[in-house]
C-alpha cells in the first residue's frame, strides 16, 4: 500500500497506535500517538500530503469523539489535496462515516501478479509454463501466505519446479483449512473408480469440455455446476471428488455447520466471505455438501433467508471458473427457487444401484483392496444386495476382508455371502422414507443411472 500512495507524488505520513506519526525519512512527530491527536495534526497540517492511517477502525469503533472529529477533518481537507487513507484487516465503517468514505477491497493477487512474485523467488531460473502451474497452485492465497507455502516448498527441494507443486498444495490447504469454514479436499479419485451412474458421468465428460473452453464460450453456455440429490452412501460425495479430478481442478468443501456455529461470526457474512474467498481461487469445483441444512429456507425475512437469497443471486453471477457441486440427502426440504433451471446446470437424482451396479461396485472394491474381483463368482450376491447402497457394498467388502486377515486366511467367496446376509440395508429400515423420495424426485430430477433401484 505504501508504494502506491508514493506514486501519487505527495509526502506520504504514515500512523500506527503503537509508534504514531511520522513522515517517510523523518522521525515521529511528538504527541501523535493518540488517535484524537493525529487527527488533529492532519486538520492543522499546511501541505498537501497522504496520511496513513494504519487500523485505525479500532479507534473509530470505540470512540466517538474521534469518529467526530474525522467528520471534521473531511471537511478542512476537502480541496486543500490532503488525503487520508485508513487500512484495515477487516470491514469496519460507522454508520455515520458510509458516506464520507469510499471503500476500496483489495483482493488477493491475480495470476499476473503471482508470476511475477514466483519470478522473483526463482530468480529467473524457473520457465514460464512452470511459473505459470505454480500461480495456479497459489491462487486465493495474498503474498505471504503464497511466500510461507514457496519457502516450504524450497525446504524440500533447491528451486521452485513441477515437483514443487505437492508441497505449495499442502502449504495451501493448511492455510485455507485455518478458515474454518472451507476445507481443501485433497483426493484422486477417479470416475472410473464409480460404480454405475452411467446418465451422470456422460453428462460430465460433456460438461468438461465446454469447462474447459470457458474463456472463448458466452457465459450462458459455460458449466455453473449441478445438484445431486438422494439416499444417503450412493455415491454422491464420491461423485464430487470424480469431478474435480476430471476437472483437472482443486477441490474445495464449504463447511455449512461450521458457518452456522457462530465461531466465525454471524453466518450471513461467513457464508458471503466463503463464497468471495473461492471466487479468488477460481478456478476450482466447489462443493456444498448437504446444501438443505443452511442453504435454504421459507422465511425470506430471517438469516437463512438472506443467504439463500444470496446464493441464488450468486449462483448467477458468479465467476466463470467456478463449478458448484452441491449434495442433497433431505431433499424435500430444498424449495422450488433451487431446483429450478437455470441455478444449476442439471439437477441428479442418484438412487440405489441396480444389480449390474451393485456387481460392479463389489469389483471396484476388491481391486481397490489388492483382491482379483474374477476369482469370485459375483453374481451370487445379487440375491443377498437387494436393496443395497454402495456404501453397504464397501462395508461387506470391508468387513469381510477384515475376518479373513484376523483368520490368516485368504478371502473366499463364502466370507462375502455370510458377511451379506448379517447385513440389514437403509432401504428396509427406512422403507417409507425412501418411498418418498423417490416420489419426490421422479419429476423434478434426472435419473443418474439408466434404470431405477431394486
Amino acid at each position: 500500500m505504501g508504494n502506491v500512495l508514493r506514486e501519487m507524488g505527495l509526502p506520504v505520513w504514515t500512523w500506527t497506535l503503537t509508534a504514531g506519526l511520522h513522515c517517510d525519512g523523518g522521525g515521529v512527530q511528538p504527541g501523535t500517538a493518540e488517535p484524537r491527536a493525529v487527527l488533529d495534526f492532519i486538520a492543522s497540517h499546511p501541505h498537501p500530503s497522504i496520511f496513513h492511517l494504519k487500523d485505525f477502525h479500532e479507534a473509530l469503533r470505540d470512540y466517538p469523539e474521534v469518529r467526530r472529529r474525522l467528520r471534521d477533518v473531511y471537511d478542512e481537507c476537502t480541496g486543500r489535496q490532503k488525503y487520508v487513507v485508513i487500512t484495515s484487516a477487516v470491514r469496519s465503517i460507522p454508520d455515520e462515516l458510509e458516506r464520507s468514505v469510499m471503500l476500496v477491497d483489495l483482493r488477493p493477487p491475480d495470476i499476473v501478479e503471482l508470476i511475477a512474485f514466483l519470478r522473483g523467488e526463482s530468480n529467473g531460473s524457473t520457465s514460464d509454463e512452470v511459473l505459470y502451474s505454480l500461480a495456479r497452485a497459489l491462487q486465493g492465497l495474498n503474498l505471504d501466505e503464497a511466500r510461507y507455502a514457496v519457502r516450504r516448498a524450497l525446504a524440500k527441494s533447491p528451486a521452485l519446479a513441477l515437483e514443487s507443486l505437492p508441497f505449495l498444495l499442502e502449504e495451501k490447504r493448511l492455510l485455507i483449512n485455518r478458515s474454518g469454514t472451507i476445507e481443501f479436499i485433497s483426493s484422486d479419485t477417479t470416475l472410473d473408480e464409480i460404480g454405475g451412474l452411467e446418465i451422470l458421468k456422460k453428462w460430465l465428460l460433456d460438461r468438461r469440455r465446454l469447462f474447459q473452453m470457458r474463456d472463448d464460450l458466452d457465459s450462458e453456455i459455460v458449466p455453473k455446476g449441478l445438484l445431486m440429490m438422494g439416499m444417503p452412501g450412493c455415491g454422491k460425495s464420491l461423485a464430487v471428488k470424480a469431478i474435480a479430478t476430471a476437472f483437472q481442478l482443486p477441490l474445495y468443501r464449504v463447511d455449512m455447520t461450521e458457518i452456522f456455529s457462530g465461531r466465525h461470526g454471524k453466518p450471513e457474512t461467513a457464508f458471503v466471505a466463503a463464497c468471495r474467498m473461492m471466487e479468488d481461487m477460481s478456478p476450482a469445483v466447489l462443493w456444498f455438501d448437504e446444501i438443505e441444512r443452511g442453504v435454504t429456507s421459507n422465511e425470506s425475512g430471517g438469516e437463512q433467508g438472506r443467504i439463500f437469497g444470496f446464493f441464488l443471486t450468486w449462483m448467477q453471477e458468479k465467476v466463470r471458473g467456478l463449478f458448484v457441486a452441491a449434495t442433497a440427502n433431505r431433499i424435500n426440504l430444498l424449495p422450488p427457487e433451487m431446483i429450478r433451471k437455470g441455478r444449476f446446470d442439471e439437477v441428479f437424482f442418484v438412487d440405489l444401484p441396480v444389480e449390474e451396479e451393485r456387481i460392479e461396485i463389489f469389483k471396484i472394491h476388491l481391486q481397490r483392496r489388492g483382491v482379483d474381483p474374477s476369482c469370485f463368482d459375483l453374481a451370487e450376491l445379487k440375491q443377498f444386495t437387494v436393496g443395497w447402497a454402495g456404501a453397504e457394498v464397501e462395508q461387506c467388502v470391508v468387513s469381510a476382508i477384515t475376518q479373513a486377515r484376523l483368520e490368516d486366511r485368504e478371502l473366499t467367496g463364502h466370507d462375502l455371502i455370510k458377511t451379506a446376509v448379517g447385513i440389514v440395508p437403509l432401504s428396509r429400515t427406512m422403507k417409507e422414507q425412501i418411498d418418498l423420495i423417490r416420489a419426490w424426485a421422479f419429476e423434478r430430477a434426472v435419473r443418474a443411472s439408466p434404470r431405477a433401484g431394486k
